[in-house]
């Protein structure tokens, strides 16, 4: 791992560690490099204007400031492209605009030399995405999320039947490249899965959502996850 790369992931892990921090040595473990060297890059990263405490004696270590700012959002040009690539190959992921959006400001702000690289690298990477749904659909449906509040969906099944239904959003699914409403129909009074693709309309109501969670929806596949977390 490159030093600019440790010094980035050294800084994240530090702020998952919140208040509890870490030693030294520990930190060292993780890296795969001397106590020494972590040393170094902790006052690297607090001349840079990382807000890093230290604490001596048993329990103590190395954290970031309770409460204090990072930063600004550091990337390697890799990192950018991976960022952009992702976005660029799901455009009917939930968020997607808002996520695309992030991302510019993100690389807007990197150093000219890193924005160069990380330009140059994205013209390497090719996608062939389809083309997303409507975003007027895409709006509603995450608005509702957002806000928890019910949404109203035109709707035509399998066999072509469409109804009009009142449905409590719970979460977003991806499975076999097909992108899910999951909610709770008022119509049928039952949770149900709805293609995002075959919603012909969709708005929100200002009815809000009946507390309806995720452990109604059952466990997830195996190789489902959430979008958050260590194992992203």
């Amino acid at each position: 791992m490159k030093r600019s790369e440790r010094l980035l992931a050294l800084s994240e892990m530090l702020r998952r560690n919140g208040s509890r921090g870490s030693s030294a040595d520990r930190l060292a473990r993780e890296f795969g490099v001397s106590a020494r060297t972590i040393k170094r890059d902790l006052a690297a990263l607090e001349n840079s204007g990382a807000p890093i405490w230290s604490r001596p004696g048993p329990g103590g270590g190395y954290g970031l400031a309770a409460g204090a700012s990072l930063p600004p959002v550091s990337l390697s040009p890799a990192q950018a492209v991976a960022l952009m690539a992702a976005v660029s190959a799901s455009p009917d992921a939930p968020y997607a605009d808002l996520a695309a959006a992030g991302i510019r400001k993100i690389v807007d702000v990197l150093d000219p030399k890193t924005k160069a690289r990380a330009d140059e690298l994205a013209g390497r990477v090719w996608v062939n995405a389809a083309s997303p749904s409507s975003r007027t659909i895409k709006s509603a449906l995450e608005e509702a999320m957002s806000e928890q509040r019910v949404v109203r969906i035109r709707y035509t099944s399998k066999d072509g039947n469409s109804t009009t239904r009142d449905v409590e959003p719970v979460l977003f699914a991806s499975t076999n490249g097909q992108w899910y409403l999951v909610g709770w129909c008022r119509l049928r009074d039952a949770m149900r899965w709805f293609i995002v693709s075959r919603i012909e309309r969709a708005s929100v109501t200002k009815a809000a959502c009946g507390g309806h969670t995720i452990h109604e929806v059952g466990e997830p596949p195996e190789n489902a996850r959430p979008v958050h977390g260590g194992g992203v």
